[in-house]
């Protein structure tokens, strides 16, 4: 339920005009938030990562939990490509500075998924919302 209701909170820094539109006195809320946007992103980037590889370590609950293991696969997917989005700037300021071929290879991947960042952002919204949903009816 956490890595639903985390993926939750970094959908919504991810579509702050989604959520303007709908509660404009969030305006304030989001603004106090902004200056920590990219840690917020690189640490969710790299908890995505985990959760991906946690998967994939536990690929053994695919038989037991079919549903549940796909749902934590892709909300960790979501989670880390918000996060990359998010923190793309730190990322490539301390990860990615040393190594200029995987700094262009970043800069190739936000540059193809920087214009879909309010559709990762509603998508994670519902993956999120299904993920605790789901950890309450399919969690092993």
């Amino acid at each position: 339920m956490i890595w639903g209701i985390t993926l939750v909170l970094l959908s919504i820094i991810a579509v702050p005009s989604l959520i303007l539109s709908k509660k404009p006195n969030a305006k304030e809320l989001l603004e106090k938030i902004e200056p920590y946007q990219a840690w917020i992103g690189m640490v969710f980037c790299f908890w995505g990562i985990w959760g991906i590889i946690s998967a994939v370590l536990n690929i053994g609950w695919l038989t037991v939990a079919p549903i549940w293991w796909i749902t934590f696969l892709a909300g960790n997917i979501v989670s880390a490509a918000l996060g990359f989005m998010l923190g793309f700037g730190l990322i490539n300021k301390y990860v990615l500075s040393k190594n200029e071929n995987a700094k262009e290879k970043a800069d190739a991947i936000r540059s193809k998924i920087a214009p879909k960042q309010g559709k990762l952002g509603v998508l994670g919204l519902i993956v999120g919302a299904w993920m605790i949903v789901a950890s309450f009816l399919f969690a092993v």
